[in-house]
């Protein structure tokens, strides 16, 4: 039990010393540590200015481990890949007074596809990237806590609705092979009722999933009305609802997933941040046509593209961005709706930015009514000219 003992505290004081000769490291010179996370432990691996390893070792992934480490280090940069608890992780060293990156996985090819690839091979390689050159990990950023929690939100629903159009879809794949169908009718409307006058051998089956869709329509309700208190605390959602297909879940998911609308330089920066612009693999004359490079937040993709089915379908009310869409769209070709869809998703968050960054009211015929009073000035023009 002695020995036991005197073991314990010589290795609490081995690693006390060396945390000591890590401070001074670091208070002499500018340290780079790379930080592979996990679920439960995360390796690091420390790196001084010329490239040298000078400590290696894992620590518990919370927040008292993290502390352990960065706590009494003097400033330095910290370089982790995202992941599912790199936001947190990122805040939490950024308020201990490091400079934080957070990579990119799909970019950083030498991390994600390496032939040698264990989480020690890992942080030294993000501490090396990091040291050479930060832009080499391609870092994003993430949002906030309090946007984080709020886009919590959205993103169950999103979840909830996916599960209940997957239940319905079931419910009515399981009526027809037994020469039977549901009423139709809208997703709100699906009840436990709509099994009245089936056969009974079938209602015993698609009672249970019915009475299922209708309990999670109640929780997708209960979502909508939080969404709905949510959006009061963002004034500049209100300049994104009068676009028509954009409710308050879209509007909303959008301010929260860019969360500075002064982040990009450009409003058509916003289609490539979501993954909207098309990969280009151009080599010398071949310029194959691809599809979406599908980057960035999947869900505010995917409601951005609904917005677009909206402002396509038959019925809506004009606008520029309709037209625009319609006239592609009768252009022909084997995925000309598909990628008419998608033009239109990544033109409607440009225009959403633009609201947004200017402050500008929504003029749904803005560039017609522009165009028509050019047109109007140059025949006026003519006129005079024909006058004289």
């Amino acid at each position: 039990m002695k020995k036991n003992t005197t073991a314990k505290s010589n290795q609490r004081a081995h690693v006390n010393a060396g945390r000591k000769r890590l401070r001074q490291m670091a208070a002499e010179q500018r340290l780079t540590i790379g930080l592979d996370l996990g679920d439960l432990y995360s390796r690091y691996c420390i790196m001084g200015e010329a490239g040298e390893i000078v400590s290696e070792g894992q620590l518990p992934t919370s927040k008292a481990g993290l502390d352990s480490l960065f706590a009494k280090m003097p400033s330095s940069r910290v370089a982790l890949e995202v992941g599912t608890h790199s936001p947190w992780v990122s805040r939490h060293i950024a308020g201990l007074g490091h400079e934080v990156i957070v990579a990119n996985p799909h970019k950083v090819k030498l991390i994600s596809q390496s032939v040698r690839k264990n989480d020690r091979i890992d942080a030294q390689t993000l501490a090396r990237l990091a040291r050479a050159d930060p832009q080499l990990l391609f870092p994003i950023r993430h949002r906030g806590e309090q946007a984080q929690a709020d886009l919590a939100v959205i993103r169950a629903r999103a979840e909830l609705v996916e599960t209940r159009t997957s239940l319905i879809n079931c419910a009515r794949g399981m009526a027809k092979p037994m020469g039977e169908r549901l009423k139709k009718c809208d997703a709100e409307q699906v009840k436990e009722s709509l099994a009245d006058g089936l056969s009974e051998a079938l209602q015993k089956v698609l009672r249970p999933l019915l009475k299922s869709v209708e309990a999670i329509s109640q929780q997708i309700a209960v979502y909508d009305r939080q969404i709905e208190e949510i959006s009061k605390r963002y004034a500049e959602i209100q300049l994104l609802k009068p676009v028509y297909g954009v409710g308050p879940v879209i509007a909303l998911a959008f301010v929260l997933t860019l969360e500075d609308a002064q982040r990009f330089g450009h409003s058509r920066d916003v289609g490539p941040f979501l993954g909207l612009q098309p990969r280009q693999r151009e080599s010398g004359k071949s310029q194959p046509e691809l599809g979406i490079s599908k980057a960035g937040d999947g869900l505010l993709r995917s409601l951005l593209v609904q917005g677009a089915h909206c402002i396509l379908r038959k019925g809506a009310p004009e606008s520029d961005l309709r037209d625009w869409g319609l006239e592609h769209l009768g252009r022909g070709g084997k995925n000309a709706k598909r990628r008419t869809v998608v033009a239109v998703a990544r033109k409607l968050a440009v225009l959403l930015h633009v609201l947004w960054a200017n402050g500008e009211v929504y003029d749904p015929l803005y560039n017609r009514k522009a165009a028509e009073a050019m047109k109007a000035k140059a025949e006026a023009k003519a006129r005079g000219k024909a006058v004289a």
